[in-house]
């Protein structure tokens, strides 16, 4: 079977039942990506298909044929990390990193849902076509990422910072 992974082409072949985690880290050795709860529940197995956020441990693999994947290690480029990389480095957006992989894939993919207008159940504006990435956005547009060290405030200080959120609109909310 034939996939893009972070920009390159793969050819595997795999038993058709394979998880797209598992063939990502037991056939492919791309390892950042975890397997938390195996169940969808934790979102640490998070990985963009097509830069839509999906969760890789309920995927199986065969469905993604000639799609293009990318995993947090496709983030960074040329040796360089990503913006949203390093704003979790400076605003302490980790502890034990275990969930990390995962919520940046899906700060990414959430960034892009945000931009094209896509509503969340907290948007305000519905018919704004636009949506502003606030403190409440941001919570719950990242509610299915998990971190069972709290970090909770440092990634979503990492994640305004990179989008550009308003300080201002953060402190007030």
């Amino acid at each position: 079977m034939q996939f893009t992974i972070n920009g390159d082409p793969v050819e595997a072949a795999f038993d058709v039942r394979t998880s797209l985690l598992d063939l990502l880290r037991d056939h492919l050795g791309l390892t950042g990506s975890k397997k938390g709860c195996n169940q969808g529940a934790c979102g640490a197995c998070t990985v963009l298909v097509d830069g839509e956020r999906i969760n890789a441990c309920l995927a199986l693999a065969v469905q993604y044929q000639g799609r293009s994947i990318t995993t947090v290690e496709g983030l960074a480029s040329d040796g360089t990390l990503h913006p949203l990389q390093r704003a979790f480095i400076e605003h302490d957006g980790l502890q034990c990193g275990y969930c990390t992989p995962g919520q940046l894939c899906s700060a990414v993919a959430m960034a892009g849902e945000a931009e094209r207008g896509v509503p969340s159940v907290v948007t305000a504006d519905l018919s704004a076509g636009t949506v502003t990435l606030d403190h409440d956005e941001l919570r719950e547009r990242m509610s299915g990422n998990l971190c069972r060290c709290g970090a909770y405030n440092g990634i979503i200080d990492a994640i305004a910072e990179t989008y550009s959120v308003d300080a201002a609109k953060r402190e007030a909310a």
